[in-house]
């Protein structure tokens, strides 16, 4: 894994992976080279037509990779201070693993 370097003039965005879901949050502060600060960020409802069809549970979704969202930042929502950990990646004290990103990324999993 390699590492980032942050910079408090580069907009970046640290997207939280859940085990197939991922959402979006916006830095907010650098605080140091291994401590950061972000907070989750609104998004639109899921602008693409989902393509469902008999199997799975219920369904499965063949287009689930072609979500498409936008997004928006809330002042209103709470900082998350996250830790740059031995192993390269990022997580906050409850242990939510975090992507480093360029853009913010939304991705629900239909087939899950």
């Amino acid at each position: 894994m390699e590492n980032v370097t942050l910079t408090p003039t580069t907009e970046m965005f640290a997207n939280r992976c859940g085990y197939s879901d991922v959402h979006p949050f916006e830095i907010v502060r650098v605080v140091s080279d291994k401590t950061i600060e972000v907070r989750a960020m609104d998004t639109s409802k899921n602008k693409t037509k989902m393509d469902f069809h008999v199997g799975g549970f219920v369904a499965n979704c063949s287009n689930q990779d072609e979500q498409d969202y936008d997004y928006f930042s809330n002042e209103t929502y709470t900082v998350v201070r996250l830790r740059l950990r031995k192993d390269g990646r990022w997580y906050s004290k409850h242990g939510e693993r975090h992507v480093i990103a360029t853009t913010p990324y939304k991705f629900y999993d239909y087939n899950f």
